[in-house]
């Protein structure tokens, strides 16, 4: 047994760079992945050069900003568990000012609830600033729960954390309420550039999005999930940045959209649960603060405008990527012959 720290190294390459407009990020950035996948680096790199040849490359929208945890109290009964969680939701002011004292950055924006039987789950919602927020929210709930306790006695502790957030799992409730950074990525394709550049057409993008991500995901039983690989780019984005990996499990559920255009192809994907954030655990490694800075995202700015940088960056590079395999995967044979090639090369 030794508390000596020790380090897993990974594989990491800047890719790009990628044209992204929109609402929070307006020019052409390299990104860093780190991958085992040798092969996700020219699939990505070719969805990057494909977006520096068109005149808007990827349009982002950040769409919402938001971290949550939910605690878990018990009551007597249903009826006072509603009692307590309508005043509880009726006077968020009192909750905001306890919020206020436990960070600098944490602002508690909603609180929703559910009950089951005598349980009364709540759910608050907060911005918090350039954190992705965990340990933050964690902390306001911890605090919120010490006032609920005080100010409604007919309620009891059962938990700090009640799944109802949702950390780290599939869930329905996330994509519907938010939780992390909801960016919506575009991009809308020439025909040329389709047949020379991707080799296929925007009908057989269409198509494949339609039977593979749509039909073939309801028939595996996705939750709020169609897309051909979300997790690949984002784990890979996740280690060279510094972020909690383990947040793929609900950053990849997400939606690929395809339409034909005429002969042109309008593709997007949609990933209403991305939690990253540029301060925080795991960002002091000298690694982690050089990426960070080479991706604009250690200025001096607004809070919250590094993170959602950030997140608008990272969801750029999964369209990227996810452009890139169905094109692919429209030709029989390209994505093995991919493999065998790029991974021969590296061993």
């Amino acid at each position: 047994m030794t508390d000596e720290m020790l380090y897993a190294s990974v594989p990491l390459r800047w890719l790009g760079p990628v044209r992204v407009t929109g609402n929070v990020v307006n020019d052409e950035q390299e990104v860093p992945l780190a991958t085992y996948e040798t092969t996700l680096w020219p699939s990505v790199r070719r969805g990057a050069h494909v977006s520096t040849l068109v005149d808007d490359g990827i349009r982002a929208t950040l769409i919402d900003d938001r971290m949550a945890r939910s605690v878990l109290f018990e009551a007597d009964d249903a009826q006072a568990a509603l009692t307590a969680a309508r005043r509880l939701e009726a006077d968020l002011a009192a909750l905001q000012a306890v919020v206020a004292e436990t960070s600098r950055f944490a602002s508690l924006v909603e609180v929703n609830h559910q009950i089951v039987g005598n349980l009364l789950f709540l759910r608050f919602e907060f911005t918090t600033g350039d954190a992705s927020g965990h340990n933050m929210v964690t902390l306001a709930a911890d605090a919120l729960m010490a006032h609920i306790l005080q100010a409604e006695p007919t309620l009891r502790y059962s938990s700090i954390s009640g799944n109802y957030c949702t950390d780290k799992k599939t869930s329905a409730v996330n994509g519907i309420l938010g939780r992390g950074k909801n960016v919506v990525t575009e991009i809308l394709i020439p025909e040329e550039i389709l047949r020379r550049r991707l080799r296929t057409s925007a009908e057989r993008m269409a198509d494949l999005n339609v039977r593979k991500n749509l039909i073939g995901g309801a028939v595996a039983g996705s939750l709020r999930s169609a897309n051909a690989h979300y997790a690949n780019m984002l784990l890979a984005f996740y280690l060279a940045t510094g972020q909690d990996a383990a947040n793929i499990v609900e950053g990849s559920q997400g939606f690929t959209h395809a339409e034909a255009r005429g002969d042109d192809l309008y593709f997007s994907c949609t990933i209403p649960n991305l939690i990253v954030g540029s301060v925080g655990n795991g960002k002091g490694l000298d690694f982690v603060t050089e990426n960070l800075a080479r991706l604009g995202c250690a200025e001096t700015r607004d809070p919250g405008d590094n993170a959602r940088r950030l997140a608008v960056l990272c969801a750029a590079t999964v369209l990227c990527g996810e452009l890139s395999l169905m094109a692919a995967q429209t030709n029989p044979g390209e994505l093995m012959a991919a493999h065998l090639q790029f991974e021969r090369k590296t061993r």
